[in-house]
């Protein structure tokens, strides 16, 4: 009897939903305190996911859900590399 592979569940810091890690976006915080969205999924450093919604997106920026994850001050820049990624996944 194959058993499917389970799939790792993740949760999105903005809505609180569990959701399959492919369906977030993971953006990371390394020791040198860089933050970056990492596309693989497997960088080092302390992970935050957010759901590939722009809304979502949107509301993690007003909310600075992200600065309190991640201890840090996240740049604009993220949250529009975050955009972006979310409508390569849609498209």
């Amino acid at each position: 009897m194959a058993r499917s592979k389970k799939q790792p569940l993740r949760k999105c810091v903005v809505t609180q939903e569990m959701k399959p890690k492919k369906e977030l976006i993971r953006v990371v915080r390394n020791k040198e305190g860089e933050v970056f969205v990492d596309h693989t999924g497997k960088q080092n450093g302390r992970g935050a996911y957010v759901s590939k919604s722009l809304d979502v997106i949107d509301q993690a920026e007003q909310k600075q859900s992200l600065n309190r994850h991640l201890n840090t001050q996240v740049d604009a820049s993220i949250y529009q590399d975050l955009r972006k990624a979310a409508e390569e996944s849609s498209s």
